[in-house]
């Protein structure tokens, strides 16, 4: 089954009356990605969207979210999209990284199986070959992070006081900002719902940061 956004990029690719080699091609994906995408089994980054907002003449906000109107005015009025060079527009590689299963931002739980993939994410090249993407389940994270996003986590790069991780915790994971001293770990949700827990260092298998956040959409 697509997901929702799935839809809506096929949806906005067919009244644009295009075929999917031709909008990878403007998008600069391959075709194989953009199939990927319109079938809910990869999810685009924010670039990528804004990319298909841009040739499909379609709404950003609709796109990311499905609500409002679809065009900024009815498609048969607007032929020509100008072209104006922006950051987010910028050539970028692409990479695709595993997606497992989830984190918890809650409680610590068992620890995700990095020998089983559920399905690929496409992100921006982040430059580490060995990153990979959780699905977010809990809310001691929330507003920032909400169940059912997903984080990017890359093990190449430093960890830093105040960041947020996916911490392991004697052989279970959770994701917290850290706060790290010289004999504990402290474990601090961002929801004043929750608690902090304070673990120590000994008891920590390994501690890798969150690089980027995909909304649920």
């Amino acid at each position: 089954m697509r997901s929702k956004i799935g839809n809506r990029i096929n949806e906005s690719r067919l009244n644009k009356e295009l075929d999917q080699h031709t909008l990878a091609e403007k998008v600069d994906v391959a075709t194989r990605t953009l199939q990927r995408w319109e079938k809910g089994e990869q999810v685009p980054d924010s670039n990528y969207l804004m990319r298909l907002a841009k040739f499909t003449g379609v709404r950003p906000e609709w796109l990311l979210t499905g609500e409002g109107e679809m065009y900024h005015s009815p498609p048969d009025r607007t032929k020509i999209f100008p072209l104006h060079k922006a950051t987010y527009l910028r050539d970028i590689p692409l990479v695709d990284i595993p997606l497992y299963s989830s984190v918890p931002a809650g409680r610590t739980t068992p620890i995700f199986h990095p020998d089983y993939v559920d399905r690929y994410v496409t992100i921006d090249n982040i430059n580490d070959p060995n990153a990979f993407a959780l699905v977010v389940k809990g809310a001691s994270m929330s507003p920032k992070i909400e169940d059912s996003d997903i984080v990017v986590v890359s093990p190449k790069q430093e960890v830093r006081n105040g960041d947020i991780c996916v911490v392991r915790v004697n052989d279970e994971d959770v994701l917290k900002k850290v706060k790290i001293d010289s004999t504990h770990i402290h474990l601090i949700p961002l929801n004043p719902d929750f608690e902090p827990v304070s673990v120590r260092k000994r008891d920590v298998g390994f501690i890798w940061r969150v690089v980027k956040v995909i909304k649920n959409l």
